[in-house]
């Protein structure tokens, strides 16, 4: 590695570190809002359970997620905005 290289990789790992203890501010930083799960499934109409099987969690889960416990991630959070914003098509696609 060329010495330039090295350096900059260095400074940027100190850097890295400073942001993390919360000397130094990031440059950018993303928030994602979750959608709101319990708006979702009363936009739908369903009860707890029903929403938990028809998207393949535990209604422990969707429990946790309308109490701000826990928040949908991924594939899960990707789904509640669909089903948010096209919640018959979710409940046609979903209820076969």
């Amino acid at each position: 590695m060329k010495d330039e290289l090295f350096l900059q990789l260095a400074a940027s790992l100190k850097e890295g570190g400073a942001i993390l203890r919360g000397k130094k501010n990031p440059a950018r930083s993303t928030t994602l809002q979750s959608p709101d799960a319990k708006a979702v499934r009363n936009k739908l109409g369903l009860s707890q359970s029903q929403f938990a099987s028809l998207i393949g969690i535990s209604p422990r889960t969707l429990q946790n997620w309308e109490q701000g416990h826990r928040h949908p991630e991924g594939t899960a959070r990707a789904l509640l905005r669909v089903a948010e914003c096209h919640p018959q098509m979710v409940l046609e696609a979903l209820h076969r």
